[in-house]
């Protein structure tokens, strides 16, 4: 095992990865930028390290210069851009540091939207209807022509929703090109898009995996269904829209083509459902996802820990291979946002904050602490568990109930009202759902004040 790590990420990433280490004796080098030098969780880390400014996490030379001054063996880049970046995983093996995640190979493989759907496609797992790079406007209304209306252009970099814009009318291609690309070149430093079929009451299936090189383990389906603008809410696990017989047939494919593909590391199958029941790969994130924690829960075993044990060259083994999960788990991000608002972000002092008994909760976040202007504005995730779906639901909705931040306006409120709709109770639900619906609760007083700051 590695003796000393660079967490080359920041707040709640950054404390997960660092509470594994702690676990395990690993010792950590937290970077902050200037914006997170006062934030407490920082304190856990064996050495802190300033970086500079705000985009400093971002900033390669800045991070490799601390792994090495701190005299780490090993970069843990969590679960941000930084994780898929093959030239950053390059430049870390070129300083003789240890990259904590999938082979620059493989990164550049899945990193390549267009080359992930044509591999996907030949190796047996068909990808979303769409098409090839697209270099003009003009481009895109063939394409749409082709694939027939709507459609969805997205960043061939992308995630996380940007870049992504949905057309529904072909008047409307130039502008939805211009807007996507200059949000991903924004986002990514490349504006570069293609196209999909758009599927408009699909569900989000995620497959998480774990590869040593040689053996694949496929740990399971997550529903990620729960979304506005592309932005998942809530998350749980095994999907209730997906019978165990089609996890397991799709869980077999996808074994099969990453062993082919000798892939290494942790790693996300983003799959689409239509509404006839087929699945569809969208793309493939090679690197853990923020809900990789109901896996952890239904599972037993910590995620983070497994990738750190095979980037030092231990075998997945029989154990894990065997592996079954048990129960049902259920997570939802608590952010930092007025949902009257348009879910507008809200930075500033968490002034006091009680955290719920009974159920997992990752955050970096203490009383005192300041939610940043400059970052992503989820501060906490709540993870319940139980041996049914209504016991891991009502579980979350005890913590919920619990839950209480003083000093900036969060998305609870909007959570518990999720978890109390006959769609959700029934799991009966697609990516479009919340957006349907969403007009009922904010159109209810008591509903939005509920979400307040108090």
């Amino acid at each position: 095992m590695f003796r000393r790590i660079l967490v080359a990420n920041r707040g709640e990433v950054a404390a997960r990865v660092i509470s594994t280490c702690e676990r395990l004796g690993v010792e950590t080098v937290a970077v902050c930028s200037d914006a997170d030098a006062d934030l407490s969780y920082l304190q856990r880390a064996t050495v802190i390290a300033p970086i500079g400014p705000p985009r400093a996490y971002l900033d390669a030379d800045a991070l490799l210069d601390a792994a090495q001054t701190h005299r780490c063996s090993a970069v843990h880049p969590g679960w941000g851009f930084l994780a898929e970046n093959p030239i950053f995983a390059t430049r870390c093996e070129a300083a003789r540091l240890t990259f904590i995640g999938p082979r620059p190979r493989a990164l550049r493989d899945m990193a390549d939207k267009a080359r992930a759907r044509a591999t996907m496609q030949a190796l047996g797992l068909p990808p979303i209807p769409g098409s090839p790079v697209l270099e003009t406007p003009a481009a895109a209304r063939a394409a749409a022509a082709e694939l027939g209306l709507p459609v969805l252009l997205k960043a061939l970099a992308g995630g996380g929703g940007r870049g992504m814009r949905a057309v529904t009318d072909l008047a409307d291609i130039d502008a939805a090109f211009a807007e996507a690309t200059a949000e991903s070149a924004g986002a990514f430093g490349d504006g570069t898009l293609y196209m999909e079929k758009l599927i408009t009451a699909g569900r989000h299936i995620e497959f998480q995996v774990l590869g040593d090189g040689e053996r694949i383990v496929v740990l399971g389906a997550r529903e990620c269904s729960v979304q506005r603008r592309h932005q998942k809410l809530l998350e749980e696990t095994p999907p209730p829209g997906l019978a165990p017989a089609a996890v397991a047939a799709t869980a077999a494919r996808i074994r099969v083509v990453l062993e082919t593909l000798g892939y290494r590391g942790a790693g996300t199958v983003e799959m689409l459902q239509d509404d006839a029941g087929a699945l569809w790969f969208m793309e493939m994130n090679t690197r853990l996802q923020v809900e990789h924690t109901v896996t952890e829960a239904v599972t037993g075993i910590d995620l983070v820990e497994w990738q750190l044990r095979v980037a030092c060259n231990e075998r997945i083994g029989d154990r894990l291979d065997a592996l079954s999960a048990s129960g049902h788990a259920v997570e939802c991000r608590i952010n930092a946002e007025d949902v009257s608002a348009g879910f507008r972000p809200q930075p500033g002092v968490v002034r006091q904050v009680t955290w719920p008994d009974g159920v997992r909760v990752d955050t970096h976040l203490s009383a005192g602490d300041r939610i940043s202007p400059h970052y992503d504005s989820m501060f906490a995730k709540l993870i319940a568990s139980g041996p049914d779906r209504p016991t891991a639901l009502q579980r979350m909705r005890d913590a919920l109930d619990a839950l209480n931040v003083s000093g900036v306006p969060t998305t609870a409120a909007l959570h518990r009202w999720i978890l109390d709709q006959p769609a959700m109770i029934a799991g009966d639900y697609d990516t479009r759902w919340l957006e349907r619906h969403l007009p009922r609760f904010e159109s209810s007083p008591a509903e939005a004040a509920s979400g307040a700051t108090r």
